[in-house]
């Protein structure tokens, strides 16, 4: 029987959920709002008044080849860094699983680069991945101009994306390995008495068991490419060079603070916003519907 908590103070509840509800309303209803109001109107660079302009700002934003060009990149980006890190997850989440020799220590190790900051993380790799030093500057002075990402558009963007996919591991390898320790033993046990080889049991048993968690993770990991992307592109790349490594997050800035045309970038965190409630919608009313455990 359902047991339920009732309050005879009725302020009391109220005083207790305020400072939640005032962070949710000051920095995300305050802010959506206004982003909302701006994208409809005309807004001055330095604060001179507001003109409405109804859909004059998207219709320069959907006209705009440069912003065109800008989408395609995102989810190039999105689809790269989350294939990558879900593939290099499940794969350690698969051996941990087994329970093979200093597992115990993987298992702690495999989550440490999800605690590290983002801006951290891209400094450390733009230094790795530099052309002029360690493993990678060997190489060029082996072959000279094979890596470089300072002047190579598609270079600088692969980069950004191998940082952003090593950051995600260590968050999709614990969902990764929380699916597999609820598959029950029994079932892989049985496909092993069958004959079954580790490959055959994961291909015809474990994934398919841990398909909610497959199809969450990846609706969670291209709205994380989405949204959390800023900090990386901003320490590794700056957008550079020439624009090759501006995904649609970054652009919204560069057009709001840098251009100081805060109309068009509100026009386009709106179309942003839209695009990560249409992949939660995917999510939370779509697939977690559909997928179900065999």
């Amino acid at each position: 029987m359902e047991r339920r908590a009732y309050y005879r103070n009725r302020v009391l509840p109220w005083l207790l959920v305020a400072p939640q509800l005032l962070l949710v309303l000051v920095f995300f209803y305050w802010p959506t709002s206004q982003a909302l109001y701006w994208a409809f109107t005309l807004e001055q660079p330095w604060g001179g008044g507001n003109e409405w302009v109804g859909f004059d700002n998207f219709s320069a934003v959907f006209s705009d080849s440069r912003y065109w060009a800008t989408v395609v990149r995102s989810a190039v980006y999105g689809v790269s860094a989350t294939a990558i890190s879900m593939v290099i997850a499940l794969t350690l989440a698969l051996f941990v699983d087994r329970g093979l020799r200093g597992t115990k220590l993987f298992q702690s190790v495999f989550i440490w680069p999800y605690a590290l900051a983002a801006p951290v993380v891209g400094v450390a790799f733009r230094f790795i991945l530099s052309p002029e030093a360690g493993m990678v500057g060997a190489v060029n002075l082996v072959w000279p101009g094979i890596w470089d990402p300072a002047t190579n558009g598609t270079h600088a963007l692969i980069m950004v994306i191998i940082c952003h996919a090593w950051l995600s591991i260590g968050y999709n390898f614990v969902f990764f390995l929380a699916g597999l320790q609820m598959i029950p033993r029994s079932i892989s046990e049985a496909g092993a008495m069958d004959g079954a080889r580790p490959a055959r049991r994961m291909l015809d048993l474990q994934l398919p068991l841990i398909a909610p968690t497959t199809f969450f993770l990846l609706i969670m990991n291209i709205i994380s490419t989405f949204t959390d992307s800023f900090a990386l592109i901003d320490t590794m790349t700056e957008g550079g060079p020439i624009g090759s490594t501006e995904v649609m997050v970054y652009k919204i800035y560069e057009n709001g603070f840098k251009g100081l045309d805060y109309s068009g970038a509100a026009a386009q965190s709106i179309v942003l916003m839209l695009i990560v409630i249409a992949l939660t919608f995917v999510q939370f009313k779509w697939v977690e519907r559909r997928i179900h455990y065999a």
